[in-house]
């Protein structure tokens, strides 16, 4: 493909190029968060975000906190000037979109749990329906950059990770890997109401939610192979998960909290070097003495916390779900995709408070 470049010269006399990126579902959570990011990416511009339903109006009307950064309106289909598109759609959609783009010469990452699960009989018994692209759900390349970098630079299509399995993975992946944990992993983790989406439902309704704590989806949450699938791809080990997410009456954050039995006579410190030394050079990964949602929200960073008790260990993963969970990951893949430095645009701390 011949990209179509704008050239920039910046105030030191360097040269560099801005990539053009378009956004599928740009009405969304995670189709604003996307903008939010890009916006201000010094790298890329937006040149299409589309919507259906609002399809000629200006996006900053739709998002409000958008106004005075951009001045595009929603239409029906991407141009076909981008080097690279979101898929920020609901599960089934996207597998009829990517491969239209693929076909032009565009990158794709995909926002959904389209190409996230590579067996096709686990993705349809997790999801409920056939696959109808599975030629790219055997290509795709699963988007968790501290753990697959290498396969998200070479890839055409990136499947951007679930917001519960990045905590979790990124909880777990460097004990697993050490072979020090038994295969059976309990997991109790805890969202804000964001990751239901935008559209209210009964159980997000805030008279419902608003002063409790809800479990939900036990034993049937799809995170659930996808945390399997990619624990052994990183660990070359199996694991057994018990999965139990949980609505907590908070908008954004996740707190994953793993609880696994130690094979090994460990102490808190030897975990926690497993840990130190994974993550040494993760720009946004960080191992904490007390992981916090507050400090990661609004931000695409990762708080790992380690405690041991006796032989077990409880490894806490905190992110925000709509960037690091979402939407930053997917510029984070996306930087990697397009040869720029991983983290830019997506260096800044959490809200603290």
């Amino acid at each position: 493909k011949h990209y179509l470049y704008r050239l920039v010269v910046d105030s030191s006399n360097q040269v560099y190029f801005m990539f053009k990126v378009g956004i599928i579902g740009g009405t969304g959570y995670t189709g604003g968060e996307l903008a939010r990011i890009l916006c201000v990416h010094p790298d890329v511009e937006i040149v299409s975000m589309t919507s259906r339903q609002n399809d000629g109006k200006k996006v900053s009307d739709i998002h409000p906190f958008l106004k005075g950064y951009t001045d595009l309106t929603f239409s029906e289909t991407i141009s076909d000037s981008a080097d690279l598109v979101f898929v920020a759609t609901p599960h089934g959609v996207a597998m009829n979109e990517v491969p239209k783009y693929l076909e032009k010469g565009m990158k794709c990452i995909d926002l959904s749990g389209d190409y996230r699960l590579h067996d096709v009989d686990v993705y349809e018994k997790w999801y409920g329906h056939e696959h109808t692209d599975l030629d790219n759900l055997e290509k795709a390349v699963y988007g968790l950059p501290e753990l697959f970098r290498k396969d998200i630079m070479n890839a055409d299509l990136v499947a951007n990770p679930g917001c519960y399995a990045t905590a979790t993975i990124l909880a777990c992946a460097p004990l697993v890997a050490s072979g020090s944990v038994e295969d059976d992993i309990d997991v109790d983790a805890k969202s804000g109401t964001s990751g239901a989406g935008m559209v209210p439902s009964s159980r997000t309704h805030h008279p419902f939610c608003g002063e409790s704590v809800i479990p939900y989806s036990i034993g049937s949450h799809r995170h659930t192979p996808e945390i399997e699938m990619a624990l052994k791809m990183f660990s070359g080990k199996d694991s057994d998960i018990l999965f139990v997410p949980n609505l907590v009456p908070i908008v954004r954050g996740i707190l994953s909290s793993c609880y696994m039995r130690l094979k090994d006579d460990l102490n808190e410190d030897d975990v926690r070097g497993i840990y130190e030394k994974q993550y040494a050079d993760e720009r946004f990964v960080h191992v904490v003495d007390d992981a916090s949602i507050r400090s990661v929200v609004a931000s695409n960073h990762v708080q790992i916390g380690v405690k041991t008790i006796k032989k077990k260990v409880v490894a806490f993963g905190a992110i925000d779900n709509l960037v690091k969970g979402a939407s930053g990951q997917a510029v984070q893949c996306m930087n990697l995709m397009l040869g720029l430095k991983e983290s830019v645009g997506l260096d800044m701390p959490g809200l603290g408070v």
